[in-house]
């Protein structure tokens, strides 16, 4: 279907979140009649999120801007096991406490796109371990294992690639698929979910769980996939060179935020203006047939929406004041990632190599070191070749702080703790 007469998916389907839907006339039926709650999962790998959840998010909140509750449901369970999607290997496997501290952590990033309450569209945070904690594993397969197939699990995609691979593939990571279409019949029984979303790699899994609720209690739910999504490059959303896009504010400033959005590639501008903010369409149109120079207007345009999303209106505003002063008039901005180092050790001399690192600018010496070599690196904005050079208190500022840069977009201010 191209034409929908739900607010949701006539939205989602304009800017260019679906990939593909089980009952498109039925769900759309669905949420122009009344409220539709629909869930997304993410599994608690790491105390934040990272800009790859982005999409899901997304879909999530506009699921709320037009008038239907949206579920997060946090994998408190399933991450005991580990999804085995988009692998070569098996997750590492975390401790209870850990993984109720990473789910803690994502909690706080939620609260920054979804409004919780107690509402009939106020969104809800679940967590699986609540039922999947209690499950008798006997008599878990004996009501449910009969409704899955082996043949038909082998031919997912999460199952499948691993095995042309030839990467092993546990019996543990095996069993994620049938408890991720548990977790959808459940979440119909407790709340009424008839929707559930995600990426395209998800497709088998979630119809899997729409098969399990049929044969079980004879309920109709609707599946719904985004479009798997790499930049223009080809590299995959919400990772650098430098490594992932942080959602935490504590894992990655505000202002390195906004400076990801900043440096998006020209042909994925006007892409992400649609998925990552909710300006109107129209001023995106405006935005996309800008060229050469003017492009960068767009860019920063998507940074301050991306980063207000997250961190707020005045967040973004710092950060783009920042980047303006630092690139623009060549002067510190007041925003700038700070790392603190210890007085005594910048007093005894602190290695260029090692500021790199302490700075995230490069993940081993190793690293720093090429690009020490390669010229890249500046102190004060003076370059620096010689990869034994000393930061000591004589390369302080009137500000008490010491410049490094890497690069011409990435900058770092070292203060003494």
């Amino acid at each position: 279907m191209t034409s929908f007469k739900s607010e949701f998916l006539h939205t989602l389907f304009q800017r260019g979140f679906i990939h593909q839907c089980s009952d498109p006339g039925a769900l759309d039926q669905a949420l122009t009649d009344g409220t539709v709650t629909a869930y997304i999962g993410f599994d608690c790998t790491a105390a934040s999120l990272h800009a790859g959840s982005l999409l899901p998010i997304m879909m999530l909140r506009w699921l709320q801007k037009t008038g239907h509750r949206p579920i997060a449901l946090m994998g408190g369970g399933t991450t005991k096991v580990g999804d085995p999607s988009g692998k070569d290997e098996s997750r590492q496997l975390l401790s209870v406490e850990k993984i109720n501290e990473n789910l803690a952590g994502i909690r706080r990033i939620f609260d920054k796109f979804l409004t919780f309450g107690s509402g009939p569209g106020d969104a809800i945070m679940a967590n699986n371990a609540d039922w999947l904690d209690q499950l008798n594993y006997i008599d878990f397969l004996r009501d449910y294992g009969r409704h899955f197939t082996i043949n038909r699990m082998l031919s997912f995609d999460s199952v499948k690639l691993r095995l042309d691979r030839e990467q092993p593939l546990t019996f543990l990571e095996f069993n994620y698929m049938i408890l991720q279409a548990y977790d959808f019949l459940e979440l119909n029984r407790r709340t009424g979910c008839t929707l559930q979303m995600g990426g395209s790699d998800q497709w088998g899994n979630i119809i899997n769980g729409i098969e399990l609720a049929r044969r079980a209690d004879g309920a109709q739910l609707y599946a719904l996939t985004t479009p798997l999504l790499t930049t223009s490059s080809g590299a995959k959303m919400g990772k650098t060179a430098d490594g992932a896009v942080w959602l935490d504010g504590d894992w990655l400033s505000p202002y390195d935020y906004w400076q990801y959005w900043r440096n998006t590639e020209d042909g994925d501008t006007a892409r992400f203006l649609k998925l990552f903010t909710e300006l109107p369409l129209e001023e995106i149109a405006r935005l996309e047939k800008l060229e050469g120079q003017e492009i960068n207007e767009a860019k920063k345009i998507l940074a301050n929406e991306a980063t207000a999303l997250l961190h707020g209106r005045a967040a973004a505003e710092r950060a783009a004041e920042t980047a303006r002063k630092t690139f623009e008039e060549g002067v510190l901005g007041e925003d700038l990632p700070v790392i603190e180092i210890a007085s005594g050790e910048l007093e005894a001399g602190l290695g260029l190599l090692r500021a790199l690192v302490a700075a995230n600018f490069a993940t081993s010496n190793g690293e720093a070191r090429r690009a020490v070599e390669g010229g890249a690196v500046r102190v004060n904005d003076a370059p620096i070749t010689d990869v034994r050079a000393m930061l000591g208190p004589d390369a302080l500022n009137a500000q008490g702080t010491i410049k490094l840069s890497l690069g011409k977009k990435r900058h770092a201010l070292i203060r003494p703790s």
